[in-house]
């Protein structure tokens, strides 16, 4: 406004041309300026057509998986690797894969591998709103896979994912920890999921499944009775009709088999062991004073 009047000359801008920042913010505070120069718009909420967003509805039938990701920290701003925890929903069959990054090229293909490795027929896949899941490749892979339901959890509806999250802690935590571990160890980590930790659940670490117990308030209550403690795979036994809901060519007898090849006690220690020497070679590679002296 000052130049438009000592450059230009407008007399127009004579009694502008001396007012004060401060009197402008003022001006900018009144009823009147906000009324006609401020227009308020509610947010618009971004709708992504991809799975439906409801809670899975398993009736229970296996083959309805959950599935999270767990990072394994970062160090000197490096990203550590990733954790992917798929669990069903009936039996908590449970499989765990680690790959580099969350990115498409990476997860997809884990995704199939943790999918084909269910001895079930897989019928429903709920994850979360991360975009690492909510993505077309996803759904071709499922589509792929002839997994008929794609489903994702509700705004504000804490539980919907909330079996896979708790096994995020009860599994994944306690085994791997909260320490960084580089992404050169992908394969090595992947390697001791896949062969030793996932067996291990599936075949030898008991689970508690629930009873809903009306008490004389009328409310729902969840027990968990100490004849309902087993393993995913004996879960999955006691299932009515369970041989129709099986892969082809995988049978009850074959995981019996499986399961019996070591008994608990024993695959615990080779549990332990496995994880030791992992952490072991991770250690040694990454320390520069233990590489030295190896």
């Amino acid at each position: 406004m000052r130049r438009m009047l000592e450059e230009f000359g407008d007399q127009r801008f004579e009694r502008l041309a001396g007012i004060s920042n401060g009197q402008f913010y003022n001006l900018r505070k009144s009823t009147t300026y906000q009324r006609r120069r401020t227009t308020f718009k509610k947010t618009r909420a971004t709708s992504v057509s991809i799975g439906e967003r409801r809670k899975p509805r398993p009736k229970g039938r296996p083959g309805f998986l959950r599935v999270d990701t767990v990072h394994q920290g970062d160090k000197d701003g490096e990203k550590g690797v990733y954790h992917v925890n798929v669990v069903d929903e009936v039996t908590q069959w449970e499989h765990v894969a680690t790959v580099r990054a969350i990115s498409e090229r990476c997860l997809v293909p884990v995704l199939k591998a943790l999918i084909e490795a269910c001895p079930f027929k897989v019928r429903g896949f709920h994850a979360d709103n991360g975009s690492e899941y909510i993505n077309h490749r996803v759904v071709e892979m499922l589509k792929g896979l002839h997994v008929p339901e794609f489903t994702k959890s509700r705004p504000r509806r804490s539980n919907d994912n909330a079996l896979v999250e708790s096994k995020n802690g009860n599994v994944i935590r306690r085994h791997f920890g909260y320490r960084h571990i580089p992404k050169l160890f992908a394969r090595e980590v992947n390697a001791f999921a896949r062969d030793t930790l996932s067996p291990f659940l599936n075949f030898h670490r008991p689970c508690l499944f629930a009873t809903d117990v009306v008490d004389p308030k009328g409310r729902i209550r969840k027990r968990y009775p100490y004849q309902d403690v087993m393993t995913p795979f004996e879960k999955l036994k006691s299932l009515p009709d369970v041989e129709k809901h099986l892969r082809p060519g995988i049978t009850i007898a074959s995981l019996e088999e499986q399961a019996r090849a070591m008994n608990d006690l024993d695959a615990a220690v080779a549990l332990n062991k496995a994880c030791a020497r992992l952490f072991e070679l991770i250690d040694r590679e990454t320390d520069p004073r233990r590489r030295r002296s190896a």
